[in-house]
């Protein structure tokens, strides 16, 4: 993919420490352009951002041809510039043909070279009518996405920030942190559209005293938000690091959710509905059984859609952040629970984000926890103990049969099979769930169908997409 832009310098360093945030060892960058231009500037960017705190001195390795790097993520860096380069067989003596696979490699002149490297990024800087501007062409996957990454960071006044990648979910959206000398942010990048919900949450949530990011910039129409950071502590790591605290945060979690539900829905939210619930639960039997090596499934949406009527329809929708749990909370002590991730609330049974939170598919939740947070939502709402109970049980058992259709799709569809590993969790919730006497007619259908043992796992890793 090809992209085109004007650049000052300030843009220019900005392309490069976005390009620095996503290179991985083996990959090359041909910086292609007359003396002058920039690329030992872009290059400069590039390692120092690399490098982060411990960044050196990056000199032009125009008389010692190659410079080498190293950076706090365990990969070498190679700086070569070759205009002084006078036969290309100097190149095995150099070392930088073997670099080239296990090394990220940035080239100046690399027309000298007898080969280009496959699948190398290309950067090419030209000189504009405007001396303080150059005309840069990048020839690389995503070209256009990282280009406008870094103009959108440029423009928010946070171009000169380091940007470090953080981990994404089962989405297409992804994560940076940026590190400037203003503090730090997090920039979301989320080309499918879900910018706008996200903002538009952010304000209901901030209006109503929860604790959403702050937004410090936007560009929702190009999918580009610059939030403020909340920090590492996600509720996941607070529990790994001290289990003897799950009492009190699933607690403050429930408790959240009971604020949460005193208000009315906002009116810019969709419903979750018992038919559309079964129509999500359509993902399980279109994915699941058939990789299982089995059939059937089919009947188990309608029964969703029937059951819904029967336990769930009589109570009022509230308001469900839908992705919540302890991956999507931030622990900050006294001050509010951080919410992230939000953008695709709903209006459904108020037993659902409570299911979400305590029937985790990434970890265990202690059943007598599980039992206390049930007890003290209904104390403090007044909900009918048993109706509520039968709901919860029918929403435990939707959502997590939807969930192990997605995790059988993330794996054949598009090769992501690190999530197999949760699905025997996920299916304990299901067993779970069907034993309550309500659900009987759902346990028989899902009975039919073969758990997630070791060997219906290794069949679906491999026939996973690669």
């Amino acid at each position: 993919m090809t992209t085109r832009l004007i650049a000052d310098e300030d843009l220019t360093a900005a392309l490069a420490r976005m390009l620095a945030a996503t290179l991985r060892p083996g990959q090359t960058v041909l910086l292609d352009g007359p003396v002058g231009a920039g690329k030992t500037h872009f290059a400069r960017a590039f390692i120092r951002a690399r490098q982060g705190e411990g960044a050196e001195d990056v000199p032009s390795p125009t008389f010692t041809l190659v410079q080498t790097y190293d950076d706090p993520l365990g990969t070498e860096i190679w700086h070569a510039d070759l205009y002084r380069l006078t036969d290309p067989s100097e190149l095995a003596e150099l070392g930088l043909e073997e670099a080239l696979s296990d090394a990220i490699c940035l080239i100046e002149w690399p027309d000298r070279l007898e080969r280009l490297p496959d699948g190398a990024i290309t950067l090419a800087i030209a000189a504009h009518a405007n001396p303080d501007l150059r005309s840069i062409t990048l020839i690389a996957p995503d070209a256009a996405r990282i280009a406008q990454r870094a103009a959108f960071v440029a423009g928010a006044g946070w171009g000169v920030a380091r940007v470090l990648p953080l981990a994404g979910d089962a989405s297409a959206r992804r994560y940076f942190r940026l590190a400037g000398p203003q503090g730090s942010a997090v920039l979301m990048d989320d080309p499918s559209g879900g910018c706008a919900p996200f903002v538009a949450m952010t304000d209901w949530l901030r209006g109503h005293g929860f604790g959403a990011p702050a937004i410090l910039a936007r560009d929702a129409a190009a999918g580009l938000l610059l939030v403020e950071d909340l920090g590492d502590d996600l509720v996941a790591r607070v529990l790994e690091r001290d289990p003897a605290m799950a009492p009190a945060i699933y607690d403050r979690i429930t408790d959240l959710l009971v604020d949460l539900h005193r208000h009315p829905v906002p009116d810019f939210v969709a419903p979750l509905d018992g038919p559309t619930l079964a129509e999500q639960v359509g993902l399980f039997a279109d994915w699941y059984p058939q990789a299982a090596g089995a059939a059937g499934g089919k009947e188990i949406a309608p029964l969703i859609a029937r059951l819904h009527a029967d336990l769930a329809a009589d109570v009022p929708p509230v308001l469900s952040l839908r992705d919540f749990h302890a991956e999507n909370l931030l622990w900050r002590d006294e001050a509010p629970l951080g919410l992230i991730d939000f953008q695709d609330a709903v209006a459904c049974h108020p037993a659902y984000d409570l299911v979400s939170a305590l029937q985790d598919a990434r970890r265990d939740v202690d059943p007598g926890i599980e039992a206390a947070c049930i007890a003290r939502y209904l104390a403090a709402t007044g909900l009918d103990p048993d109706r509520f109970r039968a709901a919860y049980a029918l929403l435990g058992a939707q959502r997590n049969l939807r969930i192990m259709g997605i995790f059988t799709r993330l794996c054949l569809r598009d090769g992501k099979d690190r999530y197999l590993s949760f699905m025997p969790r996920v299916w304990g919730y299901v067993q779970r769930n069907l034993t309550h006497p309500a659900l009987a007619p759902l346990a028989g259908a899902v009975a039919a169908l073969p758990a997630p043992d070791a060997t219906v796992i290794e069949r679906i890793r491999d026939r996973c997409a690669r």
